[in-house]
């Protein structure tokens, strides 16, 4: 089997913070996959840009995919960190790529919709994820998939530190949404430290995001 990288676009309006990011479309949304959530507290973190933070406040109250929301962190360059609560209303994609043992690599909105760069262990474990959007009246479209080596064979730029620990980070459940294994549970896994897992991880994805995303083979600083 030969993994691959797929690019997916989905739109639909109950996906979650599709009314927000219609209201504001200034904003940007991108999820922080290195935040070590409690898988029981219900809590999704996110980076968001946007001119105007008010309008996009306006945005999630009249939300109906969000429930509580906390602007945890404010940054220069018009960007912040959120944390969000869904409703029972919100259609949510990330649960049904990671039960298809797969990974999302990037997420941002276009207006309406979702573009979702995925990696899966095989071409087939995409059907999972047209069969949610069938069952759910999602608009789903294939952009683009790539065939690339596989995660636990290729450098892709990581160390040997950094591809164990996403490796362990997969198995665990750290990825899936909502989080089977917290940042706590990695770091006990590999026998270290929680700031050093969570080194590994944020810099294993930011090389597997680029090796990925890019077609000259640059390399992270």
């Amino acid at each position: 089997m030969t993994d691959i990288k797929a690019v997916v676009r989905v739109e639909h309006p109950d996906i979650v913070l599709t009314k927000t990011v219609t209201h504001d479309q200034s904003s940007k949304v991108e999820s922080v996959l290195e935040a070590g959530t409690d898988p029981t507290s219900g809590k999704f973190f996110y980076r968001i840009q946007s001119s105007d933070f008010r309008q996009f406040e306006d945005g999630l109250r009249n939300d109906h995919t969000i429930g509580e929301f906390e602007r945890v962190i404010e940054t220069r360059d018009e960007k912040a960190i959120y944390s969000f609560e869904y409703t029972d209303e919100a259609k949510i994609i990330s649960p049904v790529i990671s039960t298809a043992n797969g990974i999302i690599l990037d997420m941002k909105n276009d207006g309406n919709g979702w573009i979702l760069t995925v990696w899966m262990p095989d071409r087939t474990n995409l059907a999972p994820l047209w069969d949610y959007a069938e069952q759910n009246d999602i608009d789903i479209e294939l952009l683009r998939v790539n065939e690339y080596a596989s995660l636990g064979n290729t450098d892709a730029g990581l160390t040997d530190s950094q591809r164990e620990a996403l490796l362990v980070a997969l198995d665990t459940g750290y990825f899936e949404d909502p989080r089977n294994a917290t940042l706590s549970d990695v770091a006990a896994n590999l026998d270290i430290s929680q700031p050093a897992a969570s080194g590994l991880l944020r810099r294993g994805t930011k090389r597997l995001i680029i090796s990925s995303l890019t077609d000259d083979g640059e390399k992270p600083d």
